[in-house]
């Protein structure tokens, strides 16, 4: 038991040395068997080692033995073999002293170790003892060198004896080829030269590297050590000889290792006939098969064509642009460079420039503030001084107990009533020299004359601003402030690279580049002044006008169309905002006259910025409107006396009173004038409702009933836009009106009750009053009224004077 359970323990370890071994020694043994076979007889001859069975399942590279699968039993003789003395070698005593071993029991490593060197030893004497007489019917298990150190007293009390219970494979062979016990050598003999030749060839496939595979051997065929396997293969692949590793082991080993193995199939030795009808349709299918290719190839082939031929176009455009994409960059970048200094050269001298423009603003704001100053303290200096209710007091309201104060007021009041006596009596004389005297009212006349002080001082201060304004560039290259240069510049842009000049949205960002230099040019421009040039024929108006209108046709929504337009909302509405809140006088009729002509100018000329959604022109009405709104609460004045006081026309009372109506008549004509530009609700809310009613009406209850009253009443309607009753349905006017129609219908009723009792000339006069009372009821559309009156005092001629109002 310990002798097998040593053998099972390392046995696996060197059975592949001992398969090795006993290969080397094999090919030595069939050599020598040879020559054994030729020299000595038949019977002398020893089969090779690996037919008898005696290595069948050493070979196993897993080291199991026949014991482990039950396959057969091995029997160890336990008595001593005699020693049989041989006449051929001196080895053979050796043998004689190992213990023959008992049935069932397994050889030690020291009683193989010793059968090994009988062996070897025997060859080496040239006596070869074969060691069984049966070969097939056992096996030898061998140990390899390693072992040598182990106990060889041992070695000479063994020996194996290999009893095999069925016949080996070579005798089962011999019997089915008929072969008897005669020709059992040249079996060996046969079998051995074929053995050898598939031993070289394992060899050679070894040495090439060849994958190997172990198979499965069938019982019938497991005596040989190689079995060459072949795999079917297809038509037109290259051949190759498929191998596997040699396999050892009895023909009833079931279990074999399949790790690492390959399967082949058995080659079939059966092939398909071949036929023609079998080659023309192999033949034309590979036809077909290569049609195929070709098309698909010939699609390729265009496809990479066309390519080509599109690469080259793109070349060849691209080559052909790379020059103009070159001076397009370089035109560019000088641009770049260029609108950078011209920003940073205006972002030192905006600031310059809109000083200036103050300054400019604030000088002709105080030359009209001063007007309107002297205007508003004549009123009350003449107010106080024919009033019948002023007292100390009320001319002189902080005046100290002492009277220092009063004096200094007194002396004021005759300089300037001095001054305003001067200035009317140089324009009454004005008038005479040309003949307007006859057909002249007071009051009708600006007294907007200045001292020549005070135009001294103001041409000063105004040539001083134009000095500054000279020296705003003058470091500057004209490059950077001349409107042609800068024009020119963005001119080459526009021609050259529309696209990119578009794209930069250049047609927007002009009119704000230019503003500075414009507005440095507008500096005195002020429309009030008769002298004033029109903005339409300064040089920067010039310059722009033809701006982006070049010959080529016009790009839609092109932004250079509107370049002056633009700039006229951005400069000049703006400025005469200014102008309209600070320097215009509503009560000067030629401002007026000159404010209304520029306004409609605009509102003609520049329909698309001039509307009421432009945020720049509603606040320019808007400062129209609160300039109209100021002065009539500041500077209307309407003084009230007794009419026994009017009665004497040549006092100062009754000038004073004069003077004030026709101002403001000639106050309400003047916001008239604003008709069509203004709404007809705002006018007559301010020129009826503020004017008219207000002020107006109250001195036509205190003036005489008679043909001066109707005189001013003609006066008032003259006033009055035609076009306010053109469109009136009915017989009634506007309401607004309805006081000034009751007041004309009671002067008619007062007309006609004072040529009661007069003589026929005064009741004639006073008939021709009614009738053109009438006709100014009819001229204001207030036909009711106009009928009530004819109504009244008999009067048949009203379809006539109706139809000839």
């Amino acid at each position: 038991k310990e002798t097998e359970e040593v053998f099972k323990v390392k046995k696996s370890s060197y059975s592949k040395k001992i398969v090795k071994q006993l290969k080397k020694e094999y090919k030595e043994d069939l050599e020598k068997s040879k020559v054994r076979t030729e020299v000595n007889s038949p019977t002398d001859a020893e089969p090779p080692l690996e037919k008898t069975g005696q290595i069948k399942d050493i070979g196993q590279e897993d080291g199991t033995t026949n014991s482990e699968h039950g396959e057969e039993e091995m029997e160890v003789e336990s008595e001593k073999e005699e020693e049989k003395p041989k006449a051929g070698g001196a080895f053979s005593s050796a043998l004689s002293s190992l213990n023959v071993l008992r049935p069932g029991e397994i050889p030690d490593a020291a009683f193989i170790h010793a059968a090994r060197k009988k062996r070897q030893m025997a060859r080496e004497l040239g006596d070869f003892t074969p060691v069984d007489s049966e070969p097939g019917k056992g096996r030898l298990v061998r140990e390899d060198e390693n072992d040598a150190s182990d106990d060889e007293d041992d070695d000479e009390k063994r020996r194996i004896v290999f009893t095999v219970k069925e016949k080996s494979q070579r005798q089962k062979i011999a019997e089915e080829i008929g072969i008897e016990g005669s020709d059992d050598e040249a079996l060996v003999a046969g079998e051995q030269d074929e053995e050898l030749s598939r031993w070289e060839q394992e060899q050679i496939r070894k040495g090439i590297n060849i994958p190997q595979a172990c198979i499965y051997q069938p019982a019938e065929v497991n005596n040989l050590y190689y079995q060459n396997t072949y795999q079917t293969l297809s038509y037109g692949s290259s051949y190759g000889i498929p191998y596997t590793y040699a396999a050892y082991g009895s023909s009833e080993t079931k279990s074999q290792k399949t790790d690492n193995t390959v399967p082949f199939k058995t080659p079939s030795n059966e092939m398909t006939p071949v036929t023609i009808d079998l080659v023309k349709k192999q033949l034309k299918d590979r036809l077909d098969s290569m049609k195929e290719l070709h098309k698909a190839n010939r699609q390729q082939y265009e496809k990479h064509q066309q390519s080509r031929e599109d690469s080259t176009k793109a070349i060849e455009r691209l080559e052909g642009s790379s020059g103009g994409i070159g001076e397009q960059y370089k035109f560019l970048q000088e641009m770049r460079g260029y609108v950078q200094d011209l920003l940073e050269c205006f972002s030192e001298k905006v600031p310059l420039i809109n000083e200036l423009e103050s300054a400019m603003h604030q000088l002709y704001k105080q030359r009209a503030s001063r007007l309107v100053q002297r205007r508003q303290d004549d009123i009350k200096d003449e107010s106080s001084e024919f009033s019948s209710h002023s007292n100390k007091a009320l001319m002189a309201p902080n005046l100290e107990s002492f009277g220092r104060d009063r004096v200094i007021y007194q002396e004021q009041v005759k300089r300037r009533t001095a001054e305003r006596e001067a200035r009317r009596a140089r324009r009454r004389q004005a008038r005479e020299q040309t003949g307007k005297m006859a057909d002249h009212l007071e009051g009708l006349s600006s007294d907007d004359e200045e001292t020549s002080t005070d135009i001294t001082n103001f041409n000063m201060e105004r040539d001083r601003i134009l000095k500054e304004s000279s020296k705003v560039f003058e470091d500057v290259l004209e490059s950077f402030y001349s409107i042609d240069c800068i024009k020119s510049q963005f001119e080459a842009w526009r021609s050259k690279y529309f696209a990119s000049y578009k794209d930069a949205y250049i047609g927007l960002c002009l009119p704000k580049l230019f503003n500075p230099l414009i507005r440095l040019q507008l500096l005195i421009w002020t429309p009030l002044e008769g002298k004033c040039r029109d903005f339409e024929t300064m040089l920067w108006f010039e310059s722009l006008l033809f701006y982006g209108c070049e010959e080529q046709e016009q790009v839609k929504d092109d932004a250079d169309i509107s370049l002056l337009p633009t700039i006229v909302e951005r400069v000049v509405l703006p400025k005469l905002t200014v102008i309209s809140e600070n320097i215009w006088d509503p009560f000067s009729t030629t401002q007026t006259s000159r404010m209304v002509a520029i306004v409609q100018k605009l509102v003609d000329g520049y329909p698309s910025v001039v509307n009421a959604e432009n945020k720049n022109t509603q606040m320019l009405l808007k400062a129209l409107l609160l300039r109209m709104r100021r002065t009539l609460d500041d500077d209307v004045f309407m003084p009230l006396y007794p009419k026994n006081i009017l009665e004497n026309k040549n006092s100062g009372p009754y000038l004073f009173f004069q003077r004030q109506f026709w101002s403001s008549v000639k106050l309400l004509g003047n916001f008239l004038q604003w008709y069509g530009i203004l709404s007809n609700k705002t006018l007559q809310e301010l020129s009826i409702d503020g004017l008219l009613n207000r002020y107006i009406l109250m001195a036509f209850q205190n003036s005489e009933y008679g043909e001066d009253s109707i005189k001013k009443a003609q006066s008032v309607i003259a006033c009055f836009p035609k076009q306010w009753f053109a469109n009136l349905k009915g017989d009634k006017t506007i309401s607004q009106l309805e006081n000034f129609c009751r007041y004309l219908v009671h002067l008619a009723d007062t007309i006609y009750r004072n040529s009661i009792g007069c003589s026929d000339v005064e009741k004639r006069n006073a008939r021709e009053h009614i009738k053109q009372i009438i006709k100014l009821l009819a001229s204001i559309r207030a036909l009711d009224h106009a009928v009530t009156v004819a109504n009244d005092h008999n009067v048949k001629e009203l379809k006539i004077l109706i139809e000839g109002k």
